[in-house]
């Protein structure tokens, strides 16, 4: 109990500390949602339809797609599509080259070690009565920028 006595006033002194720093908490250790706001999105998308679907002489359509393209609107941001297969995207992403991966990305995905996905925003059912929820992938601890993602998927009644 004694050492819980001399915590509490460092946790309390520590909070004013950073506080009065302006840290934005959470966090966007590279930026994300400062470069992307009344910027760029770069999304990247893999053919999974209905979630997205993908084209040789077209941009990419899709419920994701729009959902995303709302998002960036929201941002006063452009979309740039990169389409390929996810484990190509997932890297990409971790290269920081891409903001968002899209395409019906099911919450149990084993990308999951290598990216953080946002909370389950919607669920399928496939013809065997099996239910999938729905995620999307965002660079590991660009914190802001997916709180900022759930948040629009929240007001969207998706999250």
């Amino acid at each position: 109990m004694n050492g819980l006595r001399r915590v509490i006033p460092l946790v309390a002194v520590s909070s004013l500390l950073l506080s009065g720093c302006g840290i934005a908490i959470p966090a966007d250790p590279h930026g994300t949602l400062d470069r992307v706001r009344g910027g760029e999105l770069r999304v990247g998308v893999s053919h999974q339809p209905p979630w997205t679907e993908t084209y040789d002489d077209r941009e990419p359509s899709g419920d994701e797609v729009e959902l995303v393209e709302q998002f960036a609107a929201a941002l006063d941001a452009d979309v740039e599509w990169a389409e390929g297969g996810e484990s190509a995207l997932v890297r990409a992403l971790e290269r920081g080259e891409l903001d968002v991966v899209i395409g019906g990305i099911a919450d149990d995905t084993p990308w999951a070690e290598r990216a953080a996905a946002t909370r389950a925003y919607a669920e399928s059912i496939d013809d065997r009565g099996e239910r999938t929820k729905h995620v999307m992938l965002v660079r590991m601890g660009e914190n802001r920028f997916l709180v900022e993602l759930e948040r629009f998927l929240d007001r969207e009644g998706r999250g």
